[in-house]
Formats: C-alpha cells, sequence, structure tokens
C-alpha cells in the first residue's frame, strides 16, 4: 500500500509541474527521451574544453595550436573547463524543463565557442579572462532584450537572408577550424592553405573519423556523433595518438576555480590602449555578435522544432518562447561565471523529440545526466582532437544546409550573403563576416533604389562596424 501511494505521490507530482497528460505524454517516455537528447548531444563535452584550451584557457597560457597537446585530465585549467561546461549545462537546461517546461537542452554552443576562441582570443587579442567578461555582458544584454520590446525589434530588423547567411558561414567556419585541427588543412606558403598528408597519422584518423560519423548520421543511428567520437578514439590507440596512461572510468570532478568568476573587465575595457571609443566600438562589435548569433540560433531552433513537437498556440506563437530566451539568457549569464561561453538551444533537443518527449521533465532528466558527467573528466581527457574535429565538420554540414533558403536571385540579397558567409571562414572571423553582411546590406539596397527595404537599425549597426574596421587593428 505504501509502495502504491508513493507511486501514486510521484505521478501527480510529475503531472503537477510538468502536464504530462495535457501534452499527451508519461514518465516513462519523457525519461527514455531526456536519455536520447543527452546521449546525442554529449559530444559537446568533448568537444567544448578543446576548442576553449586554443583560447589560452589553460595553466600555462598557450594559444593556437601550442595548445594542442594539452589534455582535460592533465590540465587543472582545461578540467575546470570541463566541469564549467557540464555544471553549466546541467542548470541552463534543468532551468529550460522547471521553468519554460519544454524539452530542449541549453548548453555553451559549438559555434559561440569558436567565436569566442579564434575570433575573440587569437584575432582580436582578447585574453580569455576578458572575453568572459564580454560573454556575460551579453547574457545580461540578452536578458535586457528578452523581457522588453528591443528582442523583437532586432529580430524584425536584421533581413531574413542575413540571419540565414549567418549560420550558414558560421556551419563553413566551424569545419574550417574541424579540418585544420585534425591536421586536413593546414598551412601552405606558396597557396595560404594546402591538404594534408595521408603520411600522418593525425590527418588518417581524422578521415576515420568523418567517414564513420557521416555514415552513422546518414543510416540515422541514434547519439551517432557521440558513438564515432568513442570509436574513433579507440582507433587512435594503437595509432599512438590516444593516451590511455593513468585512465581511470570514475573520478572526482576538478576545481573549478581556475576559471570560476574569472572575469577581466578592466582589461576589456582598456583592450591594447585603442582610447575609449576603439575600446567601446570593440566591446560592443563583441557582445553583440555573442547575443545576436545566440538570439537567431535559440530563435531557429524553436520554431523548426515547435511543429514537430506540437508546441504551436492557436494564436501561432510558440508556447512559452519568451520563457525559453529568458532561460537561455540567464545560463549565458550563469555559464560565463563558470568559465564558458554562451549557451544556445541545441538543436539536437529534436532527438528527444523525436523519441516522444513534450515536456520540460525531459530536460530535466538530461540536466541530470550533465551532473553525472562531472564524474567522467577523466575518461573525458583521453579524447584526442582529431576524435572531435570530426564533430566541428559535421556540424558545419548541418549548418550550412540552411544556406540553400538564401534569396540568391535578388543580388541585392546575395552579395551581403555571400560576403557574411565567406569573409567569416577567410578572414577567420564570425564577427567579421557579419559585419560585412550588415554593411554590405545598406550599400547594395540604397545604391538601386530599394533603402525603404533597410531598417533604421541596419543603417546604425552598418555605421558601427564601419567604425569597428577603421578603429581597430585587423
Amino acid at each position: 500500500m505504501n509502495n502504491i501511494y508513493s507511486n501514486s505521490n510521484k505521478k501527480s507530482l510529475f503531472e503537477s509541474i510538468f502536464k504530462l497528460s495535457q501534452n499527451k505524454t508519461d514518465v516513462k517516455t519523457e525519461v527514455l527521451a531526456g536519455f536520447t537528447t543527452f546521449v546525442t548531444m554529449a559530444y559537446a563535452l568533448l568537444v567544448i574544453p578543446n576548442i576553449l584550451k586554443f583560447s589560452g584557457m589553460n595553466s600555462l597560457g598557450l594559444m593556437g595550436d601550442k595548445a594542442a597537446t594539452l589534455s582535460t585530465v592533465n590540465d587543472p585549467v582545461v578540467a575546470a573547463a570541463f566541469v564549467g561546461m557540464c555544471i553549466t549545462s546541467a542548470i541552463g537546461t534543468i532551468l529550460m524543463g522547471l521553468y519554460a517546461n519544454l524539452p530542449f537542452a541549453v548548453a555553451p554552443g559549438i559555434g559561440l565557442t569558436a567565436f569566442f576562441t579564434y575570433s575573440v582570443c587569437l584575432t582580436l587579442g582578447y585574453t580569455w579572462q576578458q572575453a568572459l567578461a564580454a560573454v556575460f555582458l551579453s547574457g545580461l544584454l540578452f536578458i535586457l532584450i528578452t523581457v522588453t520590446s528591443i528582442r523583437e525589434k532586432i529580430v524584425e530588423a536584421l533581413p531574413e537572408n542575413l540571419k540565414i547567411a549567418i549560420t550558414g558561414g558560421i556551419g563553413l567556419f566551424i569545419a574550417l577550424i574541424g579540418l585544420k585541427s585534425g591536421s586536413i588543412v593546414i598551412a601552405n606558403p606558396s597557396t595560404l592553405v594546402g591538404f594534408g598528408s595521408f603520411t600522418n597519422p593525425r590527418t588518417v584518423l581524422t578521415l576515420i573519423g568523418i567517414i564513420l560519423m557521416a555514415v552513422l548520421m546518414a543510416r540515422n543511428i541514434k547519439g551517432a556523433m557521440l558513438l564515432s567520437i568513442i570509436i574513433t578514439t579507440i582507433i587512435g590507440i594503437p595509432m599512438g595518438i590516444t593516451n590511455i596512461k593513468d585512465i581511470s572510468f570514475l573520478s572526482m570532478p576538478a576545481n573549478p576555480g581556475p576559471v570560476f568568476m574569472a572575469f577581466d573587465f578592466k582589461g576589456l575595457i582598456n583592450h591594447e590602449g585603442t582610447g575609449f571609443l576603439g575600446a567601446l566600438v570593440s566591446i560592443l562589435m563583441v557582445v553583440l555578435t555573442f547575443s545576436l548569433v545566440d538570439l537567431f540560433d535559440t530563435i531557429g531552433t524553436l520554431v523548426g522544432t515547435a511543429q514537430k513537437a506540437n508546441m504551436i498556440e492557436e494564436d501561432g506563437k510558440i508556447k512559452n518562447m519568451k520563457k525559453a530566451l529568458l532561460t537561455d539568457a540567464i545560463s549565458t549569464t550563469i555559464s560565463a561565471m563558470f568559465g564558458t561561453t554562451t549557451t544556445a538551444t541545441y538543436v539536437e533537443s529534436t532527438a528527444g523529440i523525436a523519441e516522444g518527449g513534450r515536456t520540460g521533465l525531459t530536460s530535466v532528466v538530461t540536466g541530470l545526466l550533465f551532473l553525472i558527467s562531472l564524474f567522467l573528466g577523466s575518461l573525458v581527457g583521453i579524447v584526442p582532437s582529431e576524435a572531435t574535429a570530426p564533430a566541428l565538420v559535421i556540424v558545419g554540414v548541418l549548418m550550412m544546409s540552411s544556406v540553400k533558403e538564401i534569396n540568391f536571385d535578388d543580388f541585392t540579397e546575395a552579395v551581403p550573403a555571400f560576403f557574411t558567409i565567406a569573409i567569416m571562414p577567410f578572414s577567420y572571423s564570425i564577427a567579421n563576416g557579419i559585419a560585412a553582411g550588415i554593411i554590405f546590406y545598406p550599400i547594395m539596397k540604397v545604391a538601386t533604389g530599394k533603402h525603404k527595404d533597410v531598417h533604421p537599425i541596419i543603417y546604425i549597426l552598418a555605421v558601427l562596424f564601419v567604425f569597428r574596421f577603421l578603429l581597430l587593428p585587423q
């Protein structure tokens, strides 16, 4: 009798919080969906710390390729970033479940992490502590524009083709990073870039990983990315690439202290002595990019999956969308505190939705699994960059698919979209691509008598970005 009473209480508790029957689901379905979402996106736990270490977020302060050999296991700062990734993902995803009651997972975004490392730190020259301060500010800005009407105005102002182009450009940029870190694309003094050598075992392992991941995803294998990363890591053992010394399956979480609240606001403001105006434009550029990319990424994920999950209200709006966006914004501020980057609502959440996930219980289960991952840091630390590089390439493929929606028939739309996409990988900067697109858009429209197609906000952004290129060193 006690067991029956206990089970009844649990069921009523879940029902009252998540409204399971109203959403035509049950506890078993939601739990399975939560596991499915986690397995599908767990690869991010392996990829994100590997990208962050290149920003200088390591005990030696090494940046770029010099940080390639550092591991999550042996470097306390990289290990702290892994802990921050787990905690941030857990808090954001559980908050999404309890506050918005939606089956979406929230975690630091790969594209935004790449922007943090390769654009903000390596290209613009900010330290990772200064970049974290910018992420924190972007989170506060995102909260502001979510609770006010500014969010709607920004969404309305940015041309649809540029929104799509930003996604596609980031995809191409991420793919380039993956190809470079996997030694498939290499530097060449004669042709700028070249193709890696098949005599290099690291190049071979990366190619194996890409082929394996692509085939598994084409066959719709659940958790294809995570599974292929694991298999590629194992293949790397006899090749001498995967280091399995001191491996342990369970370990105590690392101390998050090295990256916790490591903000450098003073350095952000006084960056490289550019003066007040130069610093202001630079900070605005970085913060706006974090905010805009996150904003449209989250909206795109929600819009793209709402129909499938039956989350469209009678008035045509997405259920609890404002709560979902606010959750994402709050998660970004928390993420910066724990030493990780801007969070995003992961499109991999659709895997859990496909399994029947319809409420926040799915997200709560996924979030709890992120917490459990805290004790797997040692196991995760052996994964080489050649095993995670394929994930960047495949994510690039997925993001580039949006380009087919761009209207290339209208040249005034095609040119800004093209420069947005092309400048990102060619200048190794997401920010430069967004700036180029926004600058070219009003130029093309005004020159062809279509100035009425341009929102006033775009003119303001274009002028700011022009000042950014004029005032700041490239």
